[in-house]
C-alpha cells in the first residue's frame, strides 16, 4: 500500500505508554491505532456515530480483523494512519488501513463490520444512503452541503443545534440564546449526507460595510473537521455578496487560534459574554485563511 491509495489520515504520536522497554510499540496497540482512526473517518464523513447510526436503524460489528507487520513504530515517532472503504457487500463492508512514518509502510490492517439489528445483533443490508456515503467520500465527494437562508427555512434546525450547544453544553440560560435578531440575520446551516443539521452560524449587519457573524456552533462530536470553517466561509461570502468590506465576530478565547487561521486578528480587551471569555476578532473581505 502507498500513501496516495488514500483519501483520509488519522495523526498520531506515539506514547510512552504503548511502548516496551526498548521503546517499540506493543502488538496489540496497533489495532487501537486503527480503531482511533475508524472513528476519525467518521468525523471526516461528518457523521456523529451514534445519531446516524440511530437514523440509518442498526449498527456496525466487527466481523475480523488482521493485522500485518513490516516494521516497528517506535516511542514519539509521528504515525500516518490511513483507512479506506474497499468494499461494500450485502451486509459487510472491508476497510483498508496502513500506518505510515513519513513514506515508510510500517502496519496493515484489514477490518470487516457487519452492519446488523442493534437488539439481535442480525446482519441487515447495508443502507444504501451509508452506501452512497462511503463511495462519495472515496470518490473525493463533499461530505456536507451548507446552506444559507433565513429564519423561517432554517431556524428549526439552526435552533437544535444551538440548543445542544450553548444551551445543554455550555449552560448558557436559555432566554439569553434567543433574540429577536433571529428573524433579521442570514443563517447558515452545515447538513450531512443523510440530511442531519452538525453547524451553524448567522450573519448580521454590523454597521454600514461591516458585517458581524455570530451564533457558531458545530456538533460536539464533530469538531476539528473543517466544518466551522465552511459555516464562516458560505457567511464571509454572504457578506461580500452584500457588499460589506470587512466582518467582525465575538470569538470564544477558546476559539481564537482557529480565527486567526482564517484570518481574523484580535481587536480591544477580551470580555465575557454569559460568562465566557471573549474577545472581538475582525477580518477584511473575501477571508484569507492562512
Amino acid at each position: 500500500m502507498k500513501r496516495n491509495e488514500f483519501r483520509f489520515f488519522h495523526r498520531l504520536r506515539v506514547r510512552w505508554a504503548e511502548v516496551d522497554m526498548q521503546k517499540i510499540v506493543f502488538n496489540a496497540h496497533y489495532l487501537m491505532y486503527f480503531d482511533t482512526a475508524v472513528a476519525d473517518y467518521w468525523r471526516a464523513l461528518a457523521l456523529p456515530y451514534e445519531e446516524a447510526m440511530h437514523q440509518l436503524d442498526g449498527d456496525l460489528y466487527v466481523k475480523k480483523a488482521t493485522v500485518e507487520f513490516n516494521a516497528s513504530a517506535r516511542m514519539d515517532d509521528m504515525l500516518d494512519v490511513g483507512l479506506r472503504c474497499g468494499r461494500i457487500g450485502n451486509s459487510s463492508m472491508a476497510f483498508q488501513g496502513a500506518i505510515f512514518r513519513g513514506e515508510q509502510l510500517l502496519i496493515t490492517c484489514e477490518l470487516v463490520y457487519v452492519f446488523a439489528d442493534p437488539a439481535t445483533q442480525t446482519s441487515r443490508p447495508v443502507p444504501q444512503a451509508l452506501r452512497a456515503i462511503l463511495t462519495g467520500f472515496e470518490a473525493g465527494e463533499p461530505v456536507v452541503e451548507v446552506r444559507t437562508g433565513r429564519w423561517a427555512d432554517l431556524g428549526k434546525d439552526a435552533s437544535a443545534i444551538r440548543t445542544s450547544v450553548f444551551v445543554e453544553e455550555q449552560r448558557i440560560p436559555a432566554e439569553m440564546e434567543w433574540d429577536e435578531a433571529d428573524e433579521d440575520a442570514v443563517h447558515a446551516v452545515a447538513y450531512n449526507r443523510l440530511g442531519q443539521p452538525v453547524a451553524t452560524g448567522r450573519l448580521l449587519q454590523a454597521r454600514p460595510g461591516e458585517a458581524k457573524v455570530g451564533r457558531m456552533a458545530v456538533h460536539q462530536v464533530l469538531r476539528g473537521s473543517g466544518l466551522g470553517r465552511q459555516v464562516l466561509q458560505a457567511l464571509s461570502d454572504a457578506a461580500a455578496a452584500h457588499g460589506d468590506t470587512r466582518v467582525v465576530l465575538h470569538a470564544q478565547r477558546t476559539a481564537e487560534d482557529f480565527y486567526r487561521r482564517l484570518g481574523f486578528q484580535p481587536q480591544g480587551e477580551p470580555f465575557d459574554e454569559a460568562g465566557i471569555p471573549h474577545i472581538e476578532m475582525s477580518a477584511p473581505l473575501p477571508l484569507q485563511a492562512r
